[in-house]
């Protein structure tokens, strides 16, 4: 029997994570009409998520199959692609494993990617459920975090207005991502102490760039679990850092070969103007304002972009 829909999870040291993620798949409703099945991608793990995985598929009694896969190569862009590489599904849905898909995920999941023939890849709605509840001045930033609320009714995305959402939640075509997305991506995920961001971004981008469409479906429905740990300021700063130093990678993406050299100068004078007016209307605060520091670590990382990748470009060059 062909399978219609995979459920792909990316995980590194998720031992005591991964549970609830596979208890909250074990209750999917509404999934009767159709096959589908799960899959594990152990990134490299140093806990027992192997042992855990195992040990659950001894004592699976669900008929959804779990299958588990160890993928060495450190990156959630290497584990996201070897799990595309495994999936038999026609659809492909990926959820991290601090993400918590409603009851109803796998089924709403299928149906739209069913019901809008042109869509190469879709967004989940995911909503955020914190160990300590953020201040309001904090949620200003908080979307950084892969928290997805863009409304109740389906959206398609326009990258040069609300770019991309993240690729928690997100599911794709599984033929499209083997035509189209590179199987070794320039920007990998965050590995070790690296928080360089953008790999999702860049896959999303590969996808339309061929032509096909990028939606937001809010009856997807996922709670993003975020300990208080990632609302201290050291994780914030070094979540901005990588995002704004992958942005020039991704905007040249956006952009054809003979556009690049012209938009290099207007970007650099562009980010230089924001950096420098940050600075000079928050200069008073930044240090004890986690939100203005926030955004200049963003701003300042965006205008070293260019000449940050470009170092790991040589490097990558030297090592072939």
């Amino acid at each position: 029997m062909s399978v219609d829909f995979t459920v792909a999870i990316p995980t590194y040291n998720g031992e005591s994570r991964l549970p609830k993620v596979l208890e909250r798949l074990r209750t999917q409703k509404k999934v009767d009409d159709f096959c589908w099945e799960i899959i594990i991608v152990d990134n490299n793990s140093t806990d027992a998520t192997a042992k855990l995985i195992h040990e659950y598929q001894a004592n699976w009694d669900h008929h959804v199959p779990l299958r588990y896969y160890f993928e060495p190569e450190q990156g959630l862009a290497f584990a996201r692609q070897r799990a595309v590489k495994e999936a038999q599904g026609e659809f492909v849905g990926f959820l991290d494993d601090d993400n918590h898909p409603n009851p109803n995920w796998v089924s709403e999941a299928y149906k739209f990617g069913k019901q809008h023939p042109l869509c190469g890849a879709y967004a989940s709605q995911i909503q955020g459920c914190f160990e300590v509840e953020p201040s309001e001045h904090l949620k200003q930033i908080i979307f950084y975090l892969a928290i997805t609320e863009r409304g109740y009714e389906p959206l398609l995305y326009e990258p040069r207005k609300n770019g991309f959402p993240p690729g928690a939640g997100l599911v794709v075509r599984r033929q499209v991502w083997n035509n189209y997305v590179p199987s070794r991506l320039f920007l990998v995920g965050r590995v070790g102490s690296s928080m360089l961001a953008g790999e999702d971004a860049e896959a999303l981008l590969y996808i339309h760039r061929a032509g096909w469409e990028i939606w937001y479906n809010p009856a997807m429905e996922i709670e993003h679990i975020i300990p208080s740990w990632r609302l201290e300021k050291n994780y914030l700063i070094s979540l901005m850092r990588g995002i704004g130093l992958s942005r020039y990678h991704l905007r040249m993406l956006l952009l054809e070969n003979w556009q690049r050299p012209f938009a290099f100068f207007i970007y650099i004078l562009n980010d230089l103007r924001k950096l420098t007016s940050h600075f000079i209307h928050y200069r008073a605060v930044i240090e004890s304002d986690i939100v203005a520091a926030c955004e200049m670590e963003r701003l300042l990382a965006t205008f070293m972009s260019p000449f940050y990748l470009g170092k790991i470009k040589i490097k990558r060059f030297f090592k072939m």
